[in-house]
């Protein structure tokens, strides 16, 4: 470990945390003398005045802090690649068993496992250094990424040896997103944290948007087998990254305890009491469940959409919100030095119930393109700034444990939509869900906002 490394440590695992407080309506000051975010020392100078287009291009502060870009850089390589297995798994079950359930039931396979890991993961990593956390996971999943080629190469075909091996891919994942997410808070100062949220999205965007065109380009020349083993490879980046971070253990005055169901209910205890988390979390839930309408882009393509060609307009229209939310982050200079967390969210979720309803109205593909990246574009804003409230609000020894019903909830609500929005689409036609979802997602929003006040209050 190099000079830099030394000083990164130097004040990330000692400092307390006394942030959040019960109704969240204002996050108090960690101590900056130290500081517990400090991640390489005093900030350099952030010029004064952003002048001509860097007050709109993204806000790269937190990347001047060695261990936060060490961090984000693994992103990079490990955002495509794990899309890469994300195509490749269920196009291997769909090539052996040519059934479109089986997919779906491997999806099942995935989700469960990750939620109960992902919850536990979160006591886990708000007991033991959080470093050492991810170096065990980020190693489980590159080999369960090499097991995934092992038996692709061997010509196996077993769809139960695929969603054994997702269960546990998805097992490592639901315990390394929250100590990751948590991890964060130790890196960069409080008044970056809106900022690292919009770096960290805006790469797992693109990874989405650049990871499946690059399997689909990659398949014919390459073959399925070898995108488990590039992943695998890219996941190398992110263990040495890894390796080069800070140690990252419990704060001083921690008690040592281990973790288990009681400490799971603890932290849904401390969401209760504490306002502002409970409220950041029902405004995901009303975003996703209620206004997520990709269960119905097949109808809308074959229907709708049908004139414009319908594998043209299913790709742009699942493409449209990952594209907006890139754009969104690249752009976010505009918004990440806001102050005011509480009705940045709020507007936020206002907003894609918006353009949700707009896409909905629209018969013209183009059109409804548009309003699909407008609420990607909503959609950055929303994650970045209900990251940063879960990341201060929060005190470091509940981090974790926020982080992990973070995970299942980003996870479960679109799921859940899924259904919610088949059967609606079924019963009413897709046009009327669609529209009537996001209306119902802006009615809500600001209904909540409206009735309890912690959240549009809260502000750093």
């Amino acid at each position: 470990m190099d000079t830099s490394d030394t000083t990164d440590t130097s004040d990330t695992s000692s400092t307390p945390d006394t942030s959040g407080g019960s109704d969240g309506s204002t996050a108090p000051r960690r101590d900056t003398r130290t500081g517990s975010a400090s991640g390489g020392g005093p900030a350099p100078a952030d010029g004064a005045v952003r002048r001509g287009w860097r007050r709109w291009a993204m806000d790269t502060r937190p990347l001047r802090r060695p261990a936060y870009r060490r961090l984000w850089s693994s992103t990079i390589v490990t955002a495509v690649g794990s899309q890469l297995t994300a195509v490749a798994v269920p196009k291997q079950i769909y090539d052996i068993t040519g059934s479109s359930a089986w997919v779906g039931y491997a999806s099942l396979a995935g989700l469960v496992p990750m939620v109960v890991f992902a919850l536990w993961g979160g006591a886990v990593a708000d007991t033991v250094d959080r470093r050492k956390l991810l170096l065990v996971t980020n190693i489980g999943i590159a080999v369960t990424s090499l097991l995934f080629w092992l038996q692709a190469v061997s010509g196996l075909e077993s769809v139960a040896v695929l969603m054994a091996l997702l269960a546990v891919q998805q097992a490592f994942f639901g315990l390394n997103s929250p100590a990751r997410n948590a991890s964060i808070a130790r890196l960069v100062p409080e008044d970056e944290l809106p900022a690292a949220n919009a770096l960290g999205s805006t790469v797992m965007q693109t990874g989405l948007v650049a990871g499946p065109l690059l399997a689909g380009a990659l398949i014919p020349v390459i073959g399925l087998p070898e995108l488990y083993l590039i992943d695998a490879v890219a996941l190398c980046a992110t263990v040495w990254a890894v390796l080069r971070l800070p140690s990252l253990p419990p704060l001083t005055g921690s008690v040592a305890r281990r973790a288990g169901v009681r400490e799971i209910a603890a932290g849904f205890r401390y969401i209760s009491g504490h306002k502002v988390l409970l409220l950041s979390f029902f405004a995901d839930i009303i975003a996703m469940v209620f206004g997520m309408p990709r269960a119905l882009f097949p109808q809308l393509a074959a229907e709708t959409y049908a004139p414009y060609g319908e594998g043209r307009a299913l790709g742009l229209l699942f493409a449209a919100i990952p594209i907006g939310a890139m754009v969104g982050g690249l752009f976010s200079g505009t918004f990440s030095r806001a102050r005011r967390h509480g009705w940045m969210v709020v507007g936020a979720v206002t907003a894609w119930g918006a353009a949700v309803a707009g896409f909905g109205l629209s018969r013209n593909l183009w059109i409804a393109v548009v309003f699909l990246a407008a609420a990607g574009v909503a959609d950055m804003v929303s994650m970045v700034f209900r990251g940063a409230i879960l990341l201060s609000a929060a005190t470091d020894e509940m981090r974790g444990r926020m982080q992990g019903v973070f995970t299942v909830v980003v996870a479960g609500g679109p799921r859940l939509a899924d259904v919610l929005h088949g059967t609606a689409g079924s019963a009413f036609g897709p046009r009327a869900a669609v529209a009537g979802g996001g209306l119902l997602v802006v009615a809500l929003m600001l209904g909540l906002a409206a009735a309890v006040p912690a959240l549009r209050r809260y502000r750093i």
